[in-house]
């Protein structure tokens, strides 16, 4: 009899775990959803502004259920549009990742890059990614200039290391950005500096939101800091929330909006997952619209 319980108890587990497998591999991991914030970071008298942020599509060829819910974000109207890496997760995907922004061209928008839109992905142990000395191994190269080139031609403002002032949504927003910190590509030292008190709101955008970037983005003054590359944890507890952000961000920061410093702190859960390790569990794929309001 003890026999036959324990194995009718195996026998349940395993049907639950790949029932959750099949939920967050078939279910989750395709319900896009798109999630609000208000960042109140503009003077008494100011109109809303209106920020889509996009992170980590990690397009593969023929994905065109994301390729076409992120052109319906196009509906949304937003003032500017921020792209905040890990694009790409094949060498054929710069079609797909035109597919999905060309609707998304006719606003204002700017972008940084993430460690895979330089290098594709690679099969890895994700028990590795508790390993807080892990080394990054990466993949073969991506077309890395041919995305650039995409985007520029959208007339996106390219913010890899790179500081700029456009007009967006009637207002002069000041934006500075870094390379991926991931992969040590940053160079803050390029674009630091306190933001211009002409500017009606100052944006800093990174990838990964590590601790050095995030410090000195606030410590310059930038009202609000984007950042993607934790994908919400990508599998997480519920109630507990996730197990690993991939960088040195506090797991209760690991998505939505938080304060660090005096700047707000939005970190996107992102739209994709590695093709190596396609699932969601209590985090599903989102991107964000930011409408940064009034201080109160």
């Amino acid at each position: 009899m003890g026999k036959r319980r324990v194995i009718a108890a195996a026998s349940v587990i395993a049907a639950a775990g790949a029932a959750t497998l099949a939920y967050a591999s078939l279910y989750e991991r395709l319900k896009f959803t798109l999630r609000r914030f208000d960042v109140p970071v503009l003077d008494s008298d100011a109109e809303p502004l209106r920020v889509l942020q996009i992170s980590d599509l990690h397009m593969t060829p023929g994905q065109r259920l994301k390729q076409d819910w992120t052109a319906s974000l196009a509906a949304l109207d937003p003032d500017l549009v921020l792209l905040t890496g890990d694009n790409l997760a094949h060498v054929d995907a710069v079609p797909g990742v035109a597919r999905a922004l060309e609707p998304l061209f006719d606003y204002p928008g700017a972008f940084v890059f993430g460690s895979n839109d330089y290098f594709g992905p690679v099969l890895k142990n994700p028990f590795g990614y508790f390993n807080k000395n892990k080394v990054n191994r990466p993949g073969p190269e991506l077309p890395t200039g041919e995305l650039r080139d995409l985007l520029l031609k959208g007339g996106w403002a390219d913010l890899n290391n790179q500081r700029t002032t456009l007009k967006a949504g009637g207002r002069t927003i000041e934006l500075a950005g870094v390379d991926d910190p991931h992969i040590e590509l940053d160079d803050y030292d390029a674009v630091a500096g306190p933001v211009s008190a002409e500017a009606d709101v100052s944006i800093g955008v990174t990838h990964a939101p590590v601790g050095r970037i995030l410090d000195a983005m606030a410590v310059d003054g930038f009202d609000l800091i984007t950042a993607g590359h934790t994908h919400g944890g990508q599998v997480c507890v519920p109630f507990y929330g996730a197990l690993v952000t991939n960088c040195d961000l506090d797991r209760k920061r690991v998505k939505g909006l938080s304060r660090h410093g005096d700047s707000y702190l939005h970190v996107s859960a992102g739209m994709g997952t590695s093709p190596y390790t396609p699932v969601r569990f209590a985090c599903p794929p989102e991107a964000s619209v930011l409408t940064l309001v009034p201080r109160g």
